[in-house]
């Protein structure tokens, strides 16, 4: 039996392996500043970033669920390692030569095989399937690619390979690699009968992968009539490193987009995927024979960034008929998984991405993915739809039912406007869909399909309609936590803000306090006033006329800045960088909420102008997001 891995070795490991780019493989990591990355815990649910990696230092904490340690703790708790597993893979990682004691028990190591040698099966398996994709046996595997729009070098591109009809054909090949009998059976790709044989025989094969590209399983495809299992697809069965229900296909080439786009788009299968990111839309990813669940919704918000401060969009792809409103409706049942806007996209005719790619080309999958829908306006108008509107008791039952659903909308302050959707869509006044949805709302949530509970809400009182316009947001709500920060820096640091400050204006702050703040700032000369003004602030917080900004003022001038080092130039650049791209996002609502009530062929003076204001605005957008996601 192998010995115990020598601690010098662990050391050298331990110096040499980068947690930050360990971690940025599970979770989208972002500048929090005094040398510390943060994103979205992987280890709990969150609604805004507590989870802090220290490169210096080699530690990751989150503040949120109190989990922290080194890189070994990090595989160890995310992979379910055991620490001899973890120190291997970083070895492996890193190039450093494991030597071990060879005396004595070595209570590091798992029972059964290790899961780097399951990996390496993986890995050895997809590179022998994506060879016999070549060979004459698997002329209808290449037919049904080119069927479907994909050649050879999507073919590679994807990793797509084909099993051999004969039952033993991989064994053997794995077993001339010097895997084992018990390895290959851990793994899923040997099952035993009488005796070994494949798993996987006369179908093709799509790998499947973690997001740093490991392939953990494969989804197979049935393609001969005469296959003897009926069912179209066949996936990797559970095994210690294949668990479907956290595992999406297609993660390790789309975590990055997801990334910088903040963006994710959900379809139903792997060739759907293909299609996508052959058109352009380099964010799709696929569940692997099972519906998407909570543990989906985690790994993806980990490469979202989902919080309050940023807008991420997740979008689902469903086909229009009954069993994609049905879909549909169990997604909006689980909407509360997300912080992210959610959408719904419906191609023409019930087509998937890959049919609409092979009809109509790149550009229809595109557009399809751009002309997204709310998801609770689709399934509010495929409720509404069930019922006779021109008889008074259904659109009574419309109402009812129509209710529910905004009345279990995650944003509260929109369910008075969606109430005046329903009441449009209804036929009713105004005033009785509102004391339907607030009837709704006291009422609590209804049974989710299956007999399954929504998540709790509070059954006390009704629905809040809009706020007042006189009502003041609470000043510690985490979406006006970039525009706190930034008056704290401008404040305490005028002289790195310098005339940095010059690119954001009083529009910037949605916050109306917030704002007045920055009114008195821009009134006693901006930042470049303090460079050299000790009284500077003094003046600022004397100028205020009411005592809540004063007094702000004074918070915000000793308020700790959560940095380890000095602020420089880069920390105060990324403030103002995540500032300017909310003020662009709200801007491209308010222009797309224009252009869907313009007329293109009455008014087409002012759709093109509004259209080329439009992609201005992306384009700024995205130039803004390259520079955060650059951030230092």
């Amino acid at each position: 039996m192998a010995g115990r891995i020598r601690d010098e070795d662990i050391a050298a490991v331990r110096e040499k392996a980068r947690i930050d780019e360990v971690v940025a493989s599970y979770v989208t990591l972002r500048n929090a500043g005094g040398g510390s990355l943060k994103g979205l815990c992987p280890f709990h649910d969150e609604k805004s970033p507590s989870f802090h990696v220290t490169p210096a230092r080699g530690f990751f904490h989150c503040f949120g669920c109190q989990e922290g340690g080194d890189i070994f703790t990090f595989l160890m708790k995310i992979d379910g390692l055991t620490f001899g597993e973890a120190v291997e893979r970083m070895a492996d990682k890193y190039g450093i030569q494991l030597r071990r004691d060879e005396s004595g028990f070595d209570e590091q190591r798992p029972k059964g095989p290790q899961r780097r040698r399951l990996v390496e099966a993986h890995a050895v398996a997809q590179e022998y399937y994506a060879e016999q994709l070549g060979t004459p046996e698997a002329l209808a595997a290449r037919q049904f690619l080119a069927e479907r729009g994909f050649d050879q070098q999507a073919a590679l591109t994807f990793g797509i390979g084909f099993a051999p009809r004969d039952g033993e054909a991989l064994w053997r090949h794995l077993s001339g690699r010097k895997f084992t009998s018990e390895e290959v059976i851990a793994a899923g790709l040997v099952a035993m009968g009488r005796s070994l044989y494949d798993r996987f025989r006369g179908r093709l094969l799509w790998p499947i992968r973690e997001t740093n590209g490991d392939t953990i399983g494969f989804g197979a495809r049935r393609i001969f009539d005469d296959d003897r299992i009926d069912a179209k697809y066949l996936n990797t069965p559970e095994t210690p490193i294949y668990k479907k229900s956290q595992v999406l296909y297609g993660i390790d080439l789309a975590r990055k987009s997801i990334a910088m786009s903040s963006q994710a788009v959900i379809v139903e299968g792997y060739t759907d995927v293909m299609a996508c990111h052959l058109a352009g839309v380099g964010t799709a990813v696929a569940t692997c024979g099972t519906a998407f669940g909570d543990d989906h919704a985690r790994v993806l918000r980990r490469f979202l960034d989902d919080h309050a401060e940023l807008r991420s969009e997740v979008v689902f792809t469903f086909d229009g008929d009954e069993a994609g409103q049905k879909a549909a409706l169990r997604t909006f049942e689980g909407d509360q998984r997300f912080v992210s806007q959610t959408y719904v996209a419906v191609a023409p005719e019930g087509m998937d991405p890959c049919e609409l790619r092979i009809k109509d080309g790149d550009a229809a999958v595109r557009e399809l993915v751009a002309s997204r829908r709310p998801l609770y306006r689709f399934v509010l108008e495929n409720v509404i739809g069930r019922y006779d509107l021109d008889r008074a008791d259904s659109r009574v039952d419309a109402l009812r039912e129509g209710a529910k659903l905004v009345a279990s909308v995650r944003d509260k302050s929109k369910v008075d406007a969606f109430a005046r959707e329903l009441a449009g869509m209804v036929g009713v006044d105004i005033e009785q869909a509102r004391s339907e949805v607030r009837r709704a709302a006291a009422r609590g949530p209804a049974p989710a399909p299956g007999g399954r509970d929504r998540a709790p809400q509070s059954s006390s009182a009704p629905a809040p309609a809009a706020a007042p316009r006189s009502a003041v947001p609470d000043l510690r709500e985490p979406r006006f936590s970039i525009e706190r920060a930034t008056l704290r820096v401008v404040l305490q640091h005028p002289l790195v803000i310098g005339r940095t400050s010059a690119d954001i204006g009083a529009n910037d702050f949605t916050h109306p306090t917030y704002r007045a703040v920055w009114e008195l700032i821009d009134a006693a000369g901006g930042a470049v006033a303090g460079q050299n003004d000790p009284g500077w602030v003094s003046k600022i917080r004397e100028s205020a006329t009411e005592p809540e900004l004063s007094s702000l003022v004074s918070a915000l001038a000793v308020e700790p800045i959560p940095v380890n080092r000095e602020v420089d130039a880069a920390y105060v650049a990324g403030h103002i960088h995540r500032l300017q791209e909310l003020t662009v996002l709200r801007r491209i609502d308010e222009v797309r909420s224009r252009l869907q009530r313009t007329n293109p062929l009455d008014q087409a003076a002012d759709y093109n102008k509004m259209f080329g204001e439009l992609a201005a605005l992306e384009e700024r957008r995205r130039t803004l997001r390259e520079k955060i996601a650059g951030a230092p």
